[in-house]
């Protein structure tokens, strides 16, 4: 994960994708949370009213299975060699 974030902040983002897709997305939603945290702060306005209105279940279940899915590509492309550490 800590690869993927790096390769993230530095604009490599397929880079980034390679080496682990779930460090991509939660470095994705660690930007998005940033700016959503400085909307607040500036406006003072509650967004967690927001987040209440979307079912946790379009969110939290793809979240969960793209997750899986990552580890096992992760799995993949180190048993195959292919993960950029040789």
């Amino acid at each position: 994960m800590t690869t993927s974030f790096a390769w993230f902040v530095r604009g490599r983002l397929l880079h980034s994708l390679w080496v682990q897709p779930m460090g991509t997305v939660l470095a994705l939603l660690a930007c998005l949370t940033f700016w959503a945290a400085l909307y607040v702060g500036v406006t003072g306005k509650p967004i967690a009213r927001l987040m209440r209105m979307v079912p946790s279940r379009y969110y939290l279940t793809p979240l969960l299975t793209f997750a899986l899915l990552a580890w096992a590509w992760k799995i993949f492309i180190h048993l195959r060699g292919i993960d950029g550490w040789r």
